[in-house]
């Protein structure tokens, strides 16, 4: 057993496994105490580095590609505290922490690991049910559906259209970008019918605009984490789909484009949403493309 303990947290690696525990001090960002300990799989593990400093050093654990859905749904973004495959190294620990990145080193080359991309996820997402609160709702996932509740303080045009209930079949892509204090940031649930919107996150009905805490709205990629998990592996559609493209699906079967017929006793609710988003878009409020799409979400959830 490899193991070394610092405030950051543990690392600890038995032979097949590295087992990253986030440690409980305040200076330990909200993200991986939420997130909890990560245990990866040999075959996981691309390679390991000790980068020494002059007052401390980082070890840190590289992934082979499509091997975790946690890097797949934050993409590299990220901030560099939040990542759970660093670890900050007091100085008179670094002995330790080259004998841990060499064990794992040793071992990788005695089981002969591949280092082309993963075909499957190797590391398990985290557990369902998962909620988290932020700056624009609350997003919550089951495991089979998507669920967003808007804040007080979402735009007009959300709260107009109500919860945003999304089953799981119908996505096709997550897309998640932290808010950097400069910048606001999103979580977008890409479905076959919203892949060609243009509507931007604060608007979009099937998007969190992350202008908040960005302590509180880092969870957010929880959800998209545990999404992304349970979404096919983009292995199985690399020809279908290229980050920052819009997937090429299928037709949509012809019932699909015809709205539903709203549910009894949901008359009423249908018809008060429609009639704000029109005094929305008289109101200039809505452009003649926002207005047909946030029109058609709210038809297709009733």
């Amino acid at each position: 057993m490899a193991e070394i303990i610092q405030r950051d947290g543990t690392w600890a690696f038995d032979g097949s496994t590295v087992r990253i525990t986030p440690g409980l001090h305040r200076s330990v960002p909200l993200f991986r105490q939420t997130y909890g300990e990560i245990a990866v799989p040999l075959e996981a593990v691309a390679g390991v580095a000790y980068e020494p400093e002059r007052k401390r050093g980082r070890l840190r654990l590289r992934l082979r590609e499509g091997a975790d859905p946690l890097l797949q749904a934050t993409g590299g973004r990220l901030p560099e505290p939040a990542d759970p495959y660093r670890l900050v190294v007091d100085i008179d620990r670094s002995g330790v922490a080259e004998y841990v990145a060499e064990e794992i080193r040793r071992a990788l080359l005695l089981e002969e690991i591949p280092k082309e991309p993963a075909r499957t996820y190797l590391v398990p997402g985290p557990p369902v049910p998962v909620s988290v609160r932020s700056s624009d709702g609350t997003v919550s996932f089951d495991g089979t559906q998507v669920r967003i509740d808007w804040s007080d303080t979402s735009d007009r045009v959300k709260r107009a259209t109500g919860p945003r209930i999304i089953d799981l079949p119908d996505l096709v892509q997550v897309e998640w970008l932290p808010n950097s204090g400069y910048e606001d940031g999103f979580l977008r649930f890409v479905t076959r019918d919203s892949v060609f919107s243009k509507l931007p996150p604060e608007k979009d009905p099937f998007a969190l605009d992350l202008w908040g805490s960005a302590r509180r709205d880092l969870l957010t990629a929880l959800v998209a984490t545990a999404v992304m998990a349970r979404l096919p592996h983009p292995s199985t559609r690399s020809g279908e789909y290229a980050q920052g493209d819009p997937p090429r699906l299928p037709a949509a079967p012809a019932e699909d484009s015809v709205p539903r017929l709203p549910r009894q006793g949901h008359h009423d609710v249908l018809l008060r949403r429609l009639r704000e988003l029109g005094e929305l878009h008289r109101d200039g409020v809505l452009t003649d493309e926002e207005f047909a799409t946030t029109k058609a979400a709210v038809l297709r959830d009733f």
